[in-house]
């Protein structure tokens, strides 16, 4: 397990970017350009190996894209947080109207710093929530040593984006 940047590090690299540095994409697309997204609803699953923290499992879910194109969806439970994370090139359509993000990443950490990062194969399956209804994100991945479940469904309203 490498060391990671601290997650304001993350948030703050993703915020802080010149207009310039931002491909021109619809503002309806989803996970969309580099910055941040909040997604309210109902944090269904979330699992690490054998343990269970759906319960603390919070009712928000941030999506943050970075300018290199890099997509990680952030799951927190009980202070701490579980990161799916891919190379948003790599999104593909799935089935029902949804799309696929390979991961190759799991990162954790606790508060505001993600202190550890994990190689995995899985993806992470999602609907678009500019549609105006509720969709699923659906995150598994494995590692050598562990696994990892994430599942997430929004109530159907317009998310928030970070600047």
């Amino acid at each position: 397990m490498r060391l990671f940047a601290p997650a304001a590090a993350l948030f703050s690299a993703a915020l802080a970017l010149p207009a310039s540095a931002a491909p021109a994409s619809p503002p309806e697309t989803f996970p969309g350009a580099p910055g941040v997204i909040t997604l309210s609803g109902k944090c269904a699953k979330l699992v690490v190996a054998k343990f269970d923290a759906t319960k603390g499992c919070k009712n928000e879910l941030a999506s943050v894209t970075l300018a290199n194109g890099t997509v990680t969806f952030i799951f927190t439970s009980d202070g701490k947080a579980l990161g799916f994370q891919g190379d948003g090139s790599g999104i593909k359509p799935a089935s029902n109207g949804n799309a696929r993000l390979p991961l190759t990443l799991v990162t954790t950490g606790v508060g505001n710093k993600m202190t550890g990062e994990v190689k995995v194969a899985g993806f992470c399956t999602f609907g678009n929530p500019y549609a105006g209804k509720p969709i699923a994100i659906e995150c598994t991945a494995e590692s050598k040593d562990s696994s990892f479940t994430g599942s997430f469904r929004t109530g159907g309203k317009l998310v928030k984006k970070g600047k």
